[in-house]
């Protein structure tokens, strides 16, 4: 009985440990199946559907629209672009700080018919004797010129030279050299569209002035402020802001030297800035000024005619075979173009603006090999000229193309 109690014994223990063996090795190779099936893995583990609750029974999901924009999270401005800005900041404080002292208020009294008048504008100190360089419509008629500096200091002042067609005038002042802190003078011919440049005068009398903007445009031509039926050529245009007051100031790079002469702005409200302003080129400034405090005055050099621009639309309008150009519409008695055998039209038609004008006379559509497309770009070749220079001119006339020497004379005080 006892022999057969302990096989049994031996026996159960036996098959126990077959068992365990067994479940050992099963669940082994079922780890070994699973990690051999990397999709079950990335697969998403099934679940049951939520029950929906009473308040989505009631609505559905919002489905985002289409034409709602897409959601932008503020970001914080990165160390380095907040760098960037103060650095920008740090230019216009040093280009204030060095320039501004060689800015002046410049107040004027001029004789009216009735009341008298007054008149304010800027200038800017080119030397230590004393000379300032300003706007000529300024100045221009002034029976009593205040410079007034930026320490406060008031002298009076007296025109030395002064061009109408430029729009520059040269005063000077009477005063010690240690007050004078003449400008640099820049390039103007190195400015690119999109650079930074900063106009310093003092608007509406506010002194000192400082707005900062960009090249906007180059090479703009437009009609003088004064009663000259002639263009300011090659002018900057900026939207740094200039309002009256601003006018004779100057425009600088962010080098703190002047490129040009604030003149000018366009806005269809009268007296307020609009974000186009003009300045003349500091180019024109070293060619002029000298030879107006040498001479007092400076001459322009005449080609002798009026024109209209044309257009390939225009020019089909006018039953013209040239697409662009300059159509000479008058030839002035006497001038360079006059002498060179220029021709205007005798075939009239009527403009859209009622306007009647010649439409067959010549048309310009290059000077010195350099194409004419429009009359900026003959007003302002015209002004890196000088009297006395020829110029060659490529005419279209009844068909036919041919050069024309033309030997350019001075501009007369009046058009004929």
């Amino acid at each position: 009985m006892k022999n057969n109690r302990g096989l049994f014994w031996a026996t159960a223990t036996f098959l126990g440990v077959l068992f365990l063996c067994i479940c050992v090795a099963a669940a082994g190779a079922a780890v070994l199946w699973v990690r051999s099936q990397p999709d079950l893995a990335s697969r998403p583990a099934a679940t049951a559907p939520a029950e929906p609750t009473p308040a989505s029974r009631a609505e559905p999901p919002e489905e985002p629209s289409p034409a709602s924009p897409p959601r932008v999270s503020e970001r914080p401005m990165l160390p380095d672009e907040l760098e960037i800005a103060r650095a920008l900041s740090r230019v216009v404080n040093n280009v204030a700080e060095r320039v501004s002292p060689s800015v002046v208020n410049i107040s004027v009294e001029v004789e009216d018919d009735l009341l008298g008048g007054f008149g304010q504008g800027s200038g800017f100190v080119i030397d230590k004797a004393g000379y300032i360089v300003t706007n000529n419509h300024v100045v221009e008629g002034a029976t009593s010129i205040v410079v007034r500096f930026q320490d406060g200091t008031e002298v009076p002042a007296e025109v030395v030279g002064a061009d109408q067609d430029s729009d520059l005038a040269v005063i000077q002042v009477d005063v010690d050299p240690d007050k004078l802190v003449p400008v640099e003078l820049g390039d103007s011919t190195s400015l690119q569209v999109g650079d930074w440049v900063i106009a310093i005068g003092n608007p509406f009398g506010f002194e000192g002035s400082v707005t900062l903007g960009i090249v906007s445009a180059k090479g703009r031509a437009v009609r003088s402020p004064g009663q000259r039926p002639f263009s300011l050529p090659n002018l900057i245009q900026t939207d740094a802001a200039i309002n009256p007051g601003n006018s004779g100031g100057p425009l600088v790079d962010m080098e703190g030297r002047v490129v040009g002469v604030n003149t000018l702005i366009f806005s269809q409200t009268p007296q307020a800035n609009s974000g186009v302003g003009f300045a003349i080129p500091v180019e024109t400034v070293k060619r002029v000024i000298p030879v107006l405090i040498e001479e007092g005055e400076f001459e322009h050099p005449f080609i002798g005619i009026s024109g209209i621009e044309l257009s390939p639309s225009f020019a089909e309008e006018l039953g013209i075979d040239v697409d662009t150009g300059v159509l000479v519409i008058e030839v002035f008695e006497g001038s360079g173009a006059d002498k060179a055998g220029l021709r205007a039209g005798t075939r009239e038609a009527t403009l859209p603006n009622g306007e009647t004008v010649p439409v067959d006379g010549d048309i310009i559509v290059a000077i010195d090999g350099r194409d004419v497309r429009t009359f900026e770009d003959l007003v302002n070749y015209l002004d890196t000229l000088q009297v006395g220079d020829t110029i060659t001119l490529t005419i279209v006339r009844d068909g036919e193309t041919m050069d024309v020497e033309v030997t350019l004379g001075p501009r007369p005080d009046q058009i004929p």
